[in-house]
């Protein structure tokens, strides 16, 4: 009997890493893919980036709007709860076998309340992680909490779901999903890239991705005024903006970013979504990255290039050699980056392992979809020594 698995997307970076599951799941005799599309996706503001998804191939079994026009956190709450309900409403709709969410994003949250209380198994992949910087943190493992069966990226991640009370033998770990195409595709040129965005990029160029720490003592405002002071000290350097996501002070930062743009013409791009190809080939051929994007954590090591992790977004990750952490004034911003730039920190990023795995993730996730037993109640499990 053919298994029916919806996968849900929110967002352009959570979609670039689900694209090689969902094909993958296609190419699978015996599972047959519902795509769930919100948030983000149907927003013009965001690029409305659902477009991207058909034109990989997927066709869409769902649209879910949730998304306020706010840069509030009551905002975010009240997306938050339209979510709920648009979900709810698809899953009662297409009746999945198992519902597959990745990451910690609110919108991702939204589709596992719904499915725990219509009794729709949750695959959770990219649990156990720790960003002590954002509210992703908690909600990553709430998720956790609600889902059947668990791919992590690394085994201190594994453990650490199974610490939570996950059964050992529904916890994988598979590594990052985000490196399987890393591994499989040849880059768009830049020539091609330049050509979709009409901005001729050239090198040397750094690519710049800043979202809110929505937990920390970190005002996005102030951080993003302190990048943006810190690349006036590399002129010779064009710098290609992504924008921020949804969360609360998103909008502010986008504001300045494109502020910043306006006053350099032809050295500075900003765009609010490269798609996963072409974000693939800008991050390949980057001096650096720098931000507090996980990809700077996740995927810029196996493609060589060093990163500036900025702030206390991403704290508590593990994270290779050539990522350097810094504060989010300017001046151990540019301190950062001019290591990230010396020879050294080049040397260090071409030689640097990846804890997150080698490219293989969604043939070892597609392997347990097909098999896993869905059936019976979920229980905890106490690790040995911990019960008194």
């Amino acid at each position: 009997m053919t298994r029916r698995v919806a996968v849900f997307t929110g967002t352009r970076a959570e979609y670039g890493l689900l694209a090689p599951l969902m094909r993958a799941i296609i190419a699978e005799p015996g599972l047959d893919l519902l795509v769930i599309v919100g948030a983000q996706h149907l927003s013009p503001e965001f690029g409305e980036t659902w477009r991207e998804i058909e034109r990989d191939g997927f066709a869409i079994a769902a649209r879910v709007e949730m998304l306020l026009s706010s840069d509030t956190a009551l905002g975010v709450v009240k997306s938050l709860g339209l979510g709920t309900m648009g979900l709810g409403d698809a899953l009662d709709r297409l009746s999945p076998d198992l519902l597959v969410v990745l990451g910690d994003r609110f919108e991702a949250l939204a589709a596992v309340q719904a499915a725990l209380i219509l009794r729709v198994p949750v695959a959770h992949v990219h649990g156990g992680e720790i960003t002590e910087g954002a509210y992703d943190d908690a909600i990553r493992h709430a998720i956790t909490k609600m889902s059947d069966l668990h791919f992590t990226a690394t085994e201190p991640y594994r453990r650490r779901v199974i610490q939570m009370g996950s059964p050992p033998e529904r916890v994988f770990n598979v590594g990052a999903l985000g490196l399987d195409e890393a591994e499989d595709e040849v880059p768009m040129p830049l020539a091609e890239v330049s050509n979709t965005l009409n901005f001729s990029i050239r090198a040397p160029y750094l690519l710049v991705t800043y979202h809110p720490a929505t937990l920390a003592n970190e005002d996005p405002v102030a951080t993003m005024r302190a990048i943006l002071e810190a690349l006036e000290g590399f002129p010779d350097h064009q710098v290609i903006f992504t924008h921020p996501n949804a969360d609360n002070g998103g909008r502010a930062i986008t504001a300045r970013i494109v502020a910043h743009v306006a006053r350099h013409p032809g050295r500075a791009l900003s765009v609010r979504s490269l798609g996963a190809a072409r974000y693939r080939a800008v991050l390949a051929g980057a001096a650096a990255v720098l931000g507090n994007s996980s990809s700077g954590i996740i995927e810029a090591p196996s493609a060589g290039v060093p990163t500036v992790n900025i702030g206390s977004r991403q704290a508590g990750r593990l994270a290779a050699a050539s990522v350097r952490h810094c504060g989010t004034d300017a001046p151990a911003i540019r301190a950062a980056l001019i290591w990230a730039l010396s020879d050294e920190g080049r040397a260090i990023a071409a030689a640097a392992d990846n804890p997150y795995g080698k490219g293989d993730a969604a043939r070892a996730i597609v392997a347990v979809l097909r098999d896993a037993d869905l059936g019976g109640v979920k229980r905890f499990h106490d690790i040995a020594g911990a019960e008194g």
